[in-house]
């Protein structure tokens, strides 16, 4: 039932709830914007309808029924049935697993969704045969009454013979649809083109049996624009316009939806899930399960060639990986036990065992999904000023249409002369352009994002990221990679960092301290694995937190802080002395590590700096960011030397360096820099980043960081890569430009042709062809969004 699938929809608030309808009937954004306008008034609702997507998001009180807003649709003469999100909300969908104990092992691939541009649609199909069917009947139709030569002796019978089916058959949805809403006393595209088309067919009829243009002989020269005759018309027929103006209609339908299917087939195919099925490993079996009954904690296989159907972490196995559908790189990665593999990513090589970390719904592809579904959901400010335009435009040209033909028909142009006057206004104003202008261009540019890795919350971050001109950068996690690794190893004359990294991460390895694990870490890939592992290690004595102490090889090696040596009365040489103020002065953490001499003491012979490294492609993206005027600025807890160190190595100005700064006091920083009159986008990964990234005027969070930060951020970055920040910014302006240019040259249209029309100047036949080429100019452009680049 309907309201089943209510409840299963996310909640928008404590107070409200959010429900997807699919809509059917939709025509133009006139349809949309009165769809819109009829939930809106109904009370505690709001709504957004998108006409590319057929989709209504209505937002609305938990204790009213879907089936009440279902009929409100209906009630405006469309079709509508409540829909399951394309994506679920969150949190894993519980189900039994009934695969049977004997189920055999599983040798196939993993069952994967179908992409959704495959599937096939009956209405595009429908749509094509009609178009072919008459532009086959039209061309003849044209061909004779346009060429006086070519007319034989009662042509326009024939003429008639092959316009009837078009105008009856191929305008046969048109003509339904207007009958449809005249019920509903409303009025929409198409009842523009059958008002339009049934005026020309029975114009023509009247003068064919009733006036003189069914006698013999009668010639007739087509004129580009329309003029009045000796016989007032009675000698004019209308047919090639009839003809023309229904087939122009059905083809710009036909290659309006064929466009709209592929602007929407990425982000579509990105909705689809990358497997409806999982193999969970029990024992030595692998038994089928759907992807809902997974719970984190479980194991499944994934085959050679399959993709992950879950987010999880590799536990046997080594392997390659493609990410590329996830994040947008080309190179493959490798994975090990340990590694984290995300759904929607695909093994290449190997056989590997994951154990989930998250349930279907919780996946980062899931979040993707929503974040994109709910991205073309929305409108830009000029969006909805079309929509309320649009609303009110149908009724005008109506309006405007009437009053041509009467103002002609009075003042003695002939009636003739008016009807074709009229019928020109009809055609030439119908507003379909207006209603994808920012729907396909909004669907090509989520698509293409979340192939590149970027997932646009909705098109109000578009005319946001016009105005940025200062980025706010966390350090840890974001410029950052936010884990201690080795940058600098200094020895005493004598020693080699083979034998110090060999002693010293065979120490460290025994600990879990951040920095011991960074040791642990250079030292085993830096050295072979023999050398690393083959270490005989005793006596391991952490020491209050400021070193260790133990036995490697029979030889006495303690590593830890200067104070530590100090209290141990062991002598740090001038040389690592220099050393260690260097990497204080850079805001390292550093480690002394000494060993017995030959008589058994022990001997400072290294330094070791372990600090936060800064990711690759940090200093190169911020270079970007300058060259396209933006101020970039480090915001970060740390302390100042480690900042300032941070700053100089990825090119931001010491000026620009805001440090130590509680997390409470992020958002206040933000606050600052935009009372200063900075417009300001915010780019983070942690829980202590969301209060910042929701203050920004454009939050920007990166895909890896916590829940919290990704849901405050406008702008989700999928990769750990800075680099994605100006092209994000980039494919977000050149999107509002492609929204703006399809606006600015559907309003333009019908600015221009109108007047041309009531004036009398503009053949119907004319108007119809224009008519259904501005819809796709809009579509077209939008669809070269598909070749953006970074």
């Amino acid at each position: 039932m309907a309201t089943d699938v209510a409840d299963s929809t996310a909640a928008a608030s404590p107070e409200t709830v959010t429900t997807e309808l699919a809509v059917t009937g939709m025509t133009c954004g006139t349809c949309a914007a009165r769809i819109q306008r009829k939930l809106g008034r109904l009370p505690g609702v709001e709504a957004s309808v998108n006409y590319a997507t057929g989709r209504a998001r209505v937002t609305h009180p938990p204790e009213q029924d879907t089936d009440e807003l279902v009929a409100a649709v209906r009630t405006l003469g469309f079709g509508a049935t409540a829909a399951a999100p394309l994506v679920p909300a969150g949190g894993g969908v519980p189900s039994t697993r009934t695969a049977p104990e004997s189920a055999p092992r599983p040798t196939s691939s993993t069952t994967t969704a179908p992409k959704a541009e495959d599937a096939p649609d009956p209405e595009l199909s429908e749509l094509r045969h009609r178009a072919l069917v008459c532009l086959a009947l039209t061309l003849p139709v044209m061909a004779v009454a346009m060429n006086p030569d070519w007319q034989f002796r009662y042509w326009q019978w024939f003429c008639l013979v092959l316009t009837a089916p078009v105008v009856i058959w191929g305008g046969y949805r048109f003509h339904r649809a207007a009958l449809r809403h005249l019920r509903h006393l409303s009025a929409t595209m198409d009842t523009l083109v059958s008002v339009g088309t049934l005026a020309a067919f029975g114009w023509s009829l009247w003068t064919l049996f009733f006036g003189g243009a069914g006698l013999g002989g009668m010639r007739h020269a087509l004129y580009l624009v329309p003029r009045p005759d000796q016989f007032d018309g009675s000698r004019t027929v209308y047919l090639e316009a009839a003809a023309a103006i229904t087939t122009a209609a059905l083809l710009g339908r036909w290659i309006e939806r064929r466009g709209r299917r592929r602007a929407l087939g990425v982000s579509s195919s990105l909705m689809a899930p990358p497997a409806t099925e999982a193999r969970v490993v029990v024992g030595d079996r692998e038994l089928p399960v759907p992807v809902g009954g997974v719970q984190p904690g479980d194991r499944i296989a994934v085959g050679a060639g399959e993709p992950f159907p879950l987010d999880g972490r590799v536990v046997e196995g080594r392997s390659t990986v493609d990410a590329g559908a996830m994040t947008g790189e080309s190179a493959p990665v490798d994975v090990e036990p340990g590694t984290e593999v995300l759904a929607g990513t695909r093994n290449e090589t190997v056989r590997l065992v994951v154990e989930t970390t998250r349930a279907a719904g919780d996946t980062q592809w899931a979040r993707m999904a929503r974040r994109v579904e709910e991205a073309q959901a929305g409108k830009t400010a000029i969006q909805r000023l079309a929509d309320r335009i649009s609303a009110w435009f149908v009724p005008v040209v109506i309006l405007i249409a009437i009053n041509t033909l009467l103002f002609w028909g009075v003042s003695g142009a002939g009636w003739g002369f008016a009807v074709a006057a009229g019928m020109a206004v009809l055609v030439v104003a119908c507003p379909c352009a207006l209603g994808l202008a920012t729907p396909t261009a909004l669907a090509v540019a989520t698509g293409r994002g979340a192939q590149l890795g970027i997932l646009l919350r909705g098109p109000e971050v578009l005319e946001s990221t016009r105005r940025v001109d200062t980025i706010v950068l966390d350090k840890t996690g974001t410029v950052t990679t936010g884990r201690m690794t080795l940058q600098t190893l200094r020895a005493t004359d004598g020693v080699g960092r083979d034998e110090v990294l060999a002693r010293a991460g065979a120490l460290e390895a025994r600990l879990e301290h951040p920095v011991a694990r960074a040791i642990a870490a250079a030292a085993r890939d830096e050295l072979t694995e023999a050398a690393f592992t083959s270490a005989e290690v005793t006596d391991v004595a952490p020491l209050d937190g400021l070193g260790v102490l133990g036995t490697v090889d029979g030889v006495r090696v303690l590593a830890g802080r200067h104070r530590l040596f100090v209290e141990r009365g062991v002598d740090v040489p001038a040389d690592l002395q220099r050393a260690l103020d260097d990497a204080a002065g850079q805001g390292a953490t550093t480690v002394l590590v000494a060993w017995d001499d030959e008589h058994g003491d022990l001997r400072a012979r290294a330094v070791l700096a372990v600090a936060d490294g800064v990711r690759e492609g940090s200093a190169e993206a911020v270079a970007q960011m300058r060259a396209r005027g933006l101020r970039p600025v480090l915001l970060t807890g740390d302390n100042p030397a480690a900042a300032r160190a941070v700053a100089a190595e990825v090119g931001i100005d010491a000026a620009d360096v805001v440090a130590e700064v509680l997390p409470t006091e992020k958002a206040d920083e933000v606050r600052r820099l935009q009372e200063a009159g900075a417009t300001v986008a915010m780019v983070g990964d942690g829980v202590n980043d969301a209060a910042a990234l929701a203050q920004a005027d454009l939050g920007v969070a990166m895909g890896t960081g916590t829940a919290m930060a990704i849901e405050a951020g406008d702008v989700t970055l999928v990769r750990d890569d800075l680099r994605a920040v100006p092209v994000a910014l980039r494919l977000a302006r050149r999107t509002l430009s492609t929204i703006r240019g399809n606006l600015f040259w559907a309003f333009a249209y019908n600015v221009a042709a109108l007047p041309l029309a009531v004036a009398g100047l503009l053949n119907p036949m004319i108007a119809g062809v224009t008519m259904a080429l501005s819809s796709v100019f809009v579509v077209g452009n939008s669809l070269r969004l598909r070749r953006f680049t970074p």
